[in-house]
């Protein structure tokens, strides 16, 4: 895996141990306009690593600092979540300007940093996670189309559970069940249809049913 260096001034320093991955996508016309807003000292965001379509990877803050990247955020009891992640940028268009599916080599350089990371910092599957899980009443990324059945195939994500039966939650221990797994849940909807796009992409509509109850049941199981 080549890799560009183009330093971010963007970060500080961490205040907790790396323990998650996050994953993004940039939401950008094109890379160069990402590129260069990532390393803007005015727009005060950046990333570790930022990943091009073709698979070219760039390295924009030392693994070792804290890059500002996922914003008010929260993840099983950690509000800092830049402090504890690792942050990857994945070059996409996103919803607001023509979202696509993600190519072959780009997904492969995306599986080598994520498998590194969990591998350097002993970062378990279940804390290998989308923007939109950790802010989800903000974000919508990496999205349905990314393809977090082929990170699971990997060992590099949790694999979405297989059979099972709906456990008849009510939708309020349906909500507690989901804060359980690492969810906000301050915001009911919000967390519901972030669940169902990272869970079950074909259908993300908010409503808590019995394939919704199902899948999170055998998560926490």
């Amino acid at each position: 895996m080549s890799i560009i260096h183009r330093p971010s001034p963007n970060f500080d320093v961490r205040a907790l141990p790396v323990s998650m991955v996050v994953l993004h996508y940039t939401g950008m016309p094109d890379a160069a306009g990402a590129l260069d807003r990532l390393t803007d000292p005015a727009a005060k965001v950046s990333a570790h690593w930022v990943v091009a379509e073709d698979g070219q990877v760039v390295s924009l803050v030392d693994e070792s600092s804290r890059a500002w990247h996922a914003g008010k955020s929260f993840w099983r009891g950690v509000h800092d979540v830049n402090s504890a992640s690792i942050g990857i940028e994945i070059v996409n268009p996103g919803h607001e300007f023509g979202y696509r599916p993600f190519p072959e080599p780009q997904m492969v350089s995306v599986m080598e940093l994520v498998g590194g990371a969990m591998a350097k910092y002993g970062i378990i599957a279940s804390n290998v996670v989308g923007h939109s899980d950790i802010a989800p009443a903000r974000k919508d990324d990496p999205g349905e189309l990314f393809d977090w059945a082929l990170l699971a195939r990997n060992g590099l994500a949790v694999p979405v559970p297989q059979g099972g039966f709906d456990p008849a939650w009510h939708d309020e221990g349906t909500l507690a069940a989901m804060a359980r797994y690492g969810y906000d849940v301050s915001e009911p909807q919000a967390a519901v249809i972030a669940f169902q796009r990272r869970w079950r992409p074909a259908k993300f509509d908010g409503v808590i049913d019995a394939e919704t109850r199902t899948i999170l049941r055998g998560l926490l199981a």
